[in-house]
């Protein structure tokens, strides 16, 4: 039986979500390794890759499971007594066609930074960033939006055919001390979010110019490919 879960997890305590040869500390292998121990030997794979450092709060997964496990709920509570830094939310079952990642029609990413020092129980999950211009903030995010060759905005080494994606939304708001960027597309490429936000965020500080920033979304010349920390990002949804 193919199941689709949704799980939280830490991204701090990790060395990114896919599987590496040179390390085991990715959230997948924790995962493969807690499900051979319930006797369920299935490759797992996510709606996405995170990076190093990024969290997630509603990254998808889907795995088959083999016939003697059918308590969905037992399943769940079993995991997640053998994984800290993982939570699983839900399990269900799902078609035998259901894939993660190529099923999925929309993702949504959260970016949460501070202009304040970080506290020492922050610095894992917000990131900083000092004085800032919020009306050219949110400029400069209207301008992802639609459909762009977002060749300048991604870092290589990914299994991909194309580098053209659709951002659906990209908005900015302010909740108390906390800052939140939200972006939703079809896809984003490697590391693009991180180098959004950076992008953004350098245009607020008057570091580039919303012209500049302009010509490397119309992939005309590359002004820069900083990413933005780790720590504030989280992948917070994905819809079927």
């Amino acid at each position: 039986m193919r199941v689709k879960a949704v799980i939280a997890y830490d991204g701090s305590a990790f060395q990114g979500f896919q599987k590496q040869t040179r390390t085991n500390r990715t959230v997948t292998t924790t995962i493969e390794n807690a499900l051979a121990d319930l006797q369920i030997i299935s490759p797992l794979t996510g709606s996405g890759r995170t990076d190093a450092g990024v969290h997630a709060s509603g990254q998808v997964i889907h795995f088959d499971l083999p016939e003697f496990w059918s308590d969905l709920n037992r399943l769940k509570n079993s995991l997640n007594k053998k994984l800290s830094t993982i939570r699983f939310k839900h399990i269900s079952a799902a078609p035998d066609d259901f894939h993660a990642r190529f099923s999925a029609k929309k993702r949504i990413y959260r970016y949460i930074f501070k202009e304040n020092e970080l506290s020492v129980f922050e610095r894992k999950y917000v990131a900083h960033y000092s004085s800032f211009d919020p009306d050219i903030l949110k400029r400069a995010l209207l301008m992802f939006v639609g459909e762009h060759d977002f060749i300048y905005f991604h870092k290589t080494g990914s299994d991909i055919h194309t580098t053209v994606r659709k951002i659906y939304d990209a908005n900015y708001r302010q909740e108390g001390k906390y800052h939140f960027l939200y972006f939703t597309a079809n896809g984003f490429l490697r590391s693009q979010v991180r180098m959004m936000v950076e992008s953004a965020m350098l245009c607020a500080q008057n570091e580039l110019t919303l012209e500049q920033l302009q010509k490397q979304i119309n992939a005309e010349k590359r002004y820069h490919s900083r990413l933005s920390p780790p720590e504030g990002l989280y992948l917070a949804r994905i819809l079927y």
